[in-house]
């Protein structure tokens, strides 16, 4: 078992206290975003000073179990994620689209720290997030009908003609066929001419409306004036989740996070594609790709209640994530790689080889080769591990 140190990433949307209340630090007025816990090659892990993804690299049956050859690599990345400000538009690909785009890039010799690179590695990155503290998000399209209806009855002012027309346009849209397909090629291809008027009307609009839609369009509006992206949060379900709940991205899914703290675990992959709110690199007609435009109910992930110290998030095979009220002595059984993240109070991981302790905020890795594991303690975890069922 290996005492991990993760690199906290300093992301502008990152709050100034969740992560550091977590890992028991003073803040120190700067934005932290993310803890990556892992082995992801952009900011693996470290145990003792050596690189997470070296070592696996140099053990790979050890680390990740029998079946392991040379060149296989840990699957999964695990994370904290604390947003006070709205995190960009964007989605993720699929495997085999990931594969096919990173080989072209490399090709065309488009490097891998270019702020235009679009898939900075092969792998597919679908993920979950566990809210830790109430969280928010827009995640999946949801009726074009509701979109339409709340558009339609805004009051707005007189509009320069080119918002106008774009106005009139989207609403067309979302009462046609393959309305939001259409609806949001339009608004995330339109002209800034037409898009800043028009949103800063709509969103002076929808200020004072009691609706999660329109509050979620005047929020975004002040954090990204005139982005088309605060537009397209129109066509996509609000999400709120209660601590102890969780949502699910997969491939294709549109999606911000606004507001909270969650543990959130994904394939170990960096490929995200931006359409909006955000600073970086956006690519609009590769987005526009690799969307699913279908209408979806908000992704609520409901987990598989082991007992009522346990539940188990797995949505598919990649991953699963394991979160442990730690009372009792219990067991794990499978001979898997785990990433161990204590949440809350005091727990003690003790295997053949040993034991180690963690408190609050604190990580570890479990090689497959260390199981069976024996939790113990009084606290709470979460644990990452390929996604069959925990044992």
């Amino acid at each position: 078992m290996l005492r991990l140190t993760n690199t906290v990433q300093p992301y502008a949307w990152g709050s100034t206290t969740s992560i550091p209340r977590l890992l028991g630090r003073e803040p120190d007025g700067r934005p932290q975003a993310e803890v990556w816990i892992g082995a992801h090659p952009s900011a693996p892990s470290l145990a003792d000073g050596a690189r997470l993804d070296d070592l696996v690299a140099a053990s790979p049956r050890e680390f990740l179990g029998e079946g392991a050859a040379p060149g296989d690599r840990l699957g999964f990345l695990l994370k904290v994620l604390a947003a006070a400000a709205p995190l960009s538009l964007q989605a993720h690909p699929d495997a085999g689209t990931a594969a096919r785009r990173f080989a072209e890039e490399e090709a065309a010799g488009v490097p891998l720290d270019a702020p235009h690179r679009l898939y900075k590695d092969t792998s597919h990155k679908p993920e979950l997030l566990f809210a830790l503290e109430p969280f928010a998000a827009m995640a999946g399209f949801r009726s074009p009908a509701a979109a339409r209806e709340l558009l339609a009855g805004l009051e707005l002012p007189a509009l320069p003609a080119a918002a106008r027309d774009l106005f009139d346009r989207l609403l067309a849209a979302l009462a046609g066929p393959d309305a939001l397909r259409e609806a949001t090629r339009l608004l995330l291809t339109a002209p800034g001419e037409a898009v800043a008027p028009l949103v800063e009307a709509v969103a002076r609009a929808c200020a004072p409306l009691d609706d999660p839609s329109a509050q979620c369009v005047a929020e975004l509006a002040g954090h990204h004036p005139g982005d088309p992206g605060v537009l397209v949060s129109v066509l996509l379900n609000q999400v709120r989740l209660a601590p102890g709940e969780a949502l699910y991205l997969p491939a294709g899914n549109v999606h911000a996070y606004l507001s909270g703290t969650g543990v959130e675990l994904m394939a170990s992959s960096d490929n995200v594609l931006r359409g909006g709110l955000t600073p970086k690199h956006v690519d609009v007609p590769e987005l526009l790709d690799v969307l699913d435009f279908r209408e979806l109910p908000p992704p609520l992930l409901e987990p598989r209640v082991v007992s009522a110290d346990e539940q188990v998030f797995c949505p598919l095979p990649d991953f699963a994530l394991t979160v442990l009220a730690v009372r009792a002595e219990s067991t794990w059984e499978r001979a898997v790689p785990r990433s161990v993240l204590v949440l809350e109070g005091r727990v003690r991981l003790t295997s053949a080889a040993g034991s180690l302790e963690l408190t609050q905020g604190e990580s570890a890795f479990v090689t497959a080769a260390e199981h069976p594991v024996t939790v113990s303690g009084a606290g709470r975890l979460a644990a990452a591990s390929p996604g069959t069922p925990a044992g």
